[in-house]
């Protein structure tokens, strides 16, 4: 190699060895920008969940010690308690129809609030009012409105003459879990409307313009223009809610409080009555392990979805 070849690749050594420099450096101000966030999850979630997984091998009751191990006979017990089956079915009842008719039912007023008419800003905000509001609040005022003996509802159904005796929706299985439904469909709604009339916004007037030019009625744009531009969003945003909805405790524990006969009891529910009732930490703990089994299964969906995303 020539003396000039020599001179003529400096230059770009150096400046490679500058590329790999600032990446460096970038890469030590993200770790030192995600440190905190690591530290919280290994404090509040990991090592909890390590040690709540340690915990499901042992039997661990208020009036013991020490836990003693017991292998997999907590895993036994529960899977051969008839009661394991209906609760895990109750949770997956209340997720799908919950999360089912809160996605109609945002995306619906979405779509209305997404239209141009007087009083449109306020609406927006009133309709984050359910959000906002703590959901034990929202919890105890559906309480009042489902009450059997002076509730609203039924109130309401003697006037119109649609009942002619008071109804007890918060004792009988199937209208308890309707109102528990209703109630957390009532607190989640805003959420998913806010999400959706973001996605709304990028909507392609010209578009939505060119369909009804082309014929396309009001339902038609709906279906060939925005229903695709939502599509991810969507996908998204279902997702999250199952997830969400998983982990539901307040709602329904200040309605019903897993009640009546366990109607109501979903594994949130189910946990804190073993933990925090019953005193066995052992078997909260396994049926923990069962519940976050049963939360990895969207989390999973939810985090393909993002690496496609991301590739």
């Amino acid at each position: 190699m020539n003396k000039a070849s020599l001179l003529s690749t400096q230059p770009n050594l150096r400046a490679a060895k500058q590329r790999r420099s600032l990446k460096s450096h970038e890469r030590r101000i993200g770790f030192a920008f995600a440190l905190p966030s690591l530290i919280a999850f290994f404090a509040v979630i990991l090592i909890p969940f390590l040690q709540s997984l340690k915990l499901s091998f042992y039997r661990y009751t208020i009036e013991m010690d020490t836990p003693r191990f017991v292998g997999l006979s907590n895993f036994k017990k529960l899977l051969s308690n008839p009661d394991t089956l209906s609760i895990w079915l109750n949770t997956l009842t209340f997720v799908v129809l919950t999360t089912s008719i809160t996605l109609v039912l945002g995306l619906a007023w979405a779509v209305v609030l997404n239209q141009s008419f007087r009083g449109k800003a306020f609406l927006r905000a009133l309709s984050l009012l359910p959000w906002v509001l703590p959901s034990t609040v929202t919890a105890f005022l559906a309480a009042w409105i489902f009450n059997g003996q002076y509730g609203i509802l039924n109130a309401i159904l003697l006037q119109l003459g649609v009942i002619t005796e008071p109804v007890p929706w918060l004792a009988e299985a199937h209208s308890a879990m309707a109102a528990v439904v209703l109630t957390r469909v009532w607190v989640s709604v805003p959420l998913f409307m806010a999400f959706f009339l973001a996605g709304l916004q990028g909507v392609s007037q010209d578009q939505m313009d060119a369909a009804r030019v082309d014929g396309c009625e009001n339902i038609g744009v709906f279906r060939y223009v925005v229903l695709p531009h939502l599509a991810p969003t969507i996908i998204i945003v279902t997702i999250l809610g199952a997830m969400s909805n998983l982990q539901a405790f307040d709602v329904i524990y200040a309605l019903t409080q897993g009640g009546p006969v366990k109607a109501t009891t979903m594994l949130s529910i189910e946990v804190y009555k073993q933990a925090f009732q019953n005193w066995d930490v052992g078997s909260a703990c396994t049926i923990g392990v069962l519940w976050f089994l049963t939360i990895a299964i969207p989390s999973i969906f939810y985090l393909r979805i993002l690496f496609k995303r991301e590739n």
